[in-house]
């Protein structure tokens, strides 16, 4: 118990959470370059976070930046584990902790994956999760389930977002800018999830797999509808806000 809080007090520690922090920022940059491309023409990449994983890949030494990112975003995940274990937390944050170590660990495996040349489509893999599913009796309504989670966690964003609770992971002195970066960041992943969420749920009642996806799944979705591309825009540039603000939050984080 002593050497893990030695750990959590150590300059190494510290370092680790904020290379992890930079690659979790890094990430969602590039999922806003991709949103752009999609909303004024065409990408070759899939619209979500393992399209800006494969985005990296096909950058000048992208192997070496990927192993980076997934060391960077393992960090993170020690680093909601060691809070869980050791901070004076509330039931809900830590729910919160435990699902933010999960989506660190997903994206740190999916890089790996990208990186040694073995990842597939995020939103095939869900829709073959959602058509294995509707085949039993009790499928669609884990599905709509899954939905309703998802949706929960959009609204949790958007709530974040309105009340700037994101500013109890901050430490030290931030500007207002840092503020309105978050919120507005936290604002736009609010909205894709929430859109993430219904796609679900309304795949389970249409009976139509199809229809699930994740983030990609979502984006084109918002570019189908009137004004989308104004729309798609608009979330793009939201999700590159919360990306400038992980640069921010890498520096002052509460480690």
């Amino acid at each position: 118990m002593r050497s893990a809080q030695q750990v959590r007090h150590s300059k190494g520690y510290g370092v680790a959470v904020t290379v992890g922090l930079i690659a979790y920022g890094v990430v969602h940059l590039l999922v806003a370059w991709i949103a752009l491309q999609l909303a004024w023409g065409q990408s070759s990449q899939e619209a979500s976070q393992q399209g800006a994983l494969q985005e990296l890949a096909g950058k000048p030494l992208g192997g070496v930046l990927l192993w980076i990112v997934a060391i960077g975003l393992f960090a993170l995940v020690g680093w909601r584990v060691l809070d869980l274990v050791y901070a004076d937390l509330d039931t809900q944050k830590r729910v919160s902790m435990a699902g933010r170590a999960v989506v660190y660990l997903v994206l740190g495996i999916n890089a790996i994956k990208v990186a040694v040349g073995t990842s597939s489509s995020s939103s095939n893999q869900q829709r073959t999760m959602s058509a294995r599913l509707m085949e039993h009796g009790i499928g669609r309504a884990l599905v709509v389930a899954v939905g309703v989670a998802v949706v929960a966690v959009g609204v949790r964003q958007l709530y974040k977002a309105y009340t700037k609770k994101f500013t109890e992971d901050l430490v030290g002195g931030v500007s207002d800018t840092t503020i309105l970066l978050g919120r507005i960041g936290y604002a736009a992943k609010g909205v894709a999830f929430i859109v993430v969420g219904v796609l679900f749920g309304w795949a389970a009642i249409s009976y139509d797999p199809e229809k699930a996806g994740g983030l990609d799944t979502a984006l084109h979705t918002i570019k189908q509808q009137p004004f989308g591309s104004v729309l798609l825009t608009v979330l793009a540039l939201g999700i590159a806000a919360f990306g400038v603000y992980c640069f921010v939050w890498s520096r002052n984080a509460k480690v």
